[in-house]
């Protein structure tokens, strides 16, 4: 049999469906499993032991070419979110079995469907991708902590990049630069935290978010000694060698977070206090701790209309440096602590 995931999405959202690619060669040894997955994030699945192929789509193609990719001889494909062009494209192509929620206008183009709302957040996000296996008749399990695999010579790359540095190795990761995102100013302070106490930092981000960072710094000041700057400068695999060869990252709720879990690189996660950031459904598996602004759940962000707008601010540099220590020293399962 040939199953088809679907889910050609973020780094983290892929990386929480292969919890299911896990359970299908648990249960159905013969499986041959193929995910579809998008141009930039598919390099994450590389070497999987339990993927026999990853495809990947940019969103550009014609849907000619959507049809013509499900008619590679697939016989289920599992919607692990329900994208309603490609789900067409599947029933145009006549796959066998195709795999969806039940609860959107296109589910008519899924013939097995699972009836379970993902807005209730009552669950990990990993667990309501294990529940469309109940498609194929197949008990969901429970959720494992995903594994992703680096050869020899990408692990070989990083510790030859990052040699000479201070240890512990401490990755800083400031992405975003919203309002709902701590500060490029609390990240800096930490970085000369860190810097002053003997810790090697390494600033990751892309293009963008370095030309932020930089511009938000003080007096333009990175890169400074025992700094390593490799913002813009690294591919993805990259990324996850020299997350690997690191000793903690520290970011908000993003996708090298979940890369770093599933790396078995402790984190520290700043999640803000949104009801769809919630960690009971996207904290990383893994060691480590997310950090969350002891504040009511917010639906939306209001911005100064919120008697809440500082909550991010709540959380200071002294309490992420805390609780680095605190993972490097006994790297536990995740725990959430609200601060």
């Amino acid at each position: 049999m040939k199953i088809l995931l679907v889910r050609p999405d973020g780094i983290g959202d892929q990386v929480l469906c292969l919890p299911v690619a896990s359970a299908l060669r648990r249960l159905m040894p013969g499986v041959h499993i193929t995910f579809l997955s998008s141009t930039f994030a598919g390099p994450v699945l590389h070497h999987h032991p339990d993927l026999d192929d990853v495809l990947t789509v940019s969103g550009t193609e014609r849907f000619s070419e959507l049809v013509a990719l499900f008619r590679k001889g697939f016989d289920a494909a599992i919607f692990l979110k329900p994208f309603p062009r490609l789900m067409i494209a599947a029933w145009v192509a006549r796959v066998s079995i195709r795999i969806a929620t039940g609860y959107r206008w296109y589910s008519v183009f899924a013939n097995r469907r699972v009836y379970e709302h993902r807005h209730d957040f009552s669950k990990h996000e990993s667990e309501y991708n294990l529940g469309l296996l109940k498609g194929l008749d197949l008990p969901p399990g429970l959720s494992i902590r995903p594994v992703l695999v680096l050869t020899d010579g990408e692990r070989q790359w990083a510790r030859t990049r990052l040699e000479g540095m201070s240890n512990p190795r401490v990755i800083v990761h400031p992405s975003g630069f919203s309002t709902r995102h701590w500060r490029v100013e609390h990240y800096w302070n930490l970085v000369e935290r860190l810097i002053h106490e003997g810790y090697g930092v390494i600033l990751t981000g892309n293009t963008d978010e370095g030309q932020c960072f930089r511009a938000e710094t003080p007096h333009n000041q990175v890169p400074v000694k025992g700094v390593l700057d490799l913002m813009g400068q690294l591919s993805l695999r990259e990324l996850m060698a020299v997350i690997a060869a690191s000793n903690v990252l520290v970011s908000g709720s993003t996708g090298p977070a979940h890369l770093a879990a599933a790396l078995d690189c402790p984190i520290v996660s700043v999640f803000d206090p949104r009801r769809n950031q919630l960690p009971i459904r996207w904290q990383p598996l893994g060691k480590g701790i997310v950090l969350r602004p002891d504040v009511p759940t917010c639906e939306k962000c209001v911005y100064e209309d919120c008697p809440y707008w500082d909550c991010l601010d709540r959380i200071t540099v002294d309490q992420v440096m805390a609780r680095i220590q605190q993972v490097l020293e006994h790297a536990e399962p995740m725990n959430v602590m609200h601060v």
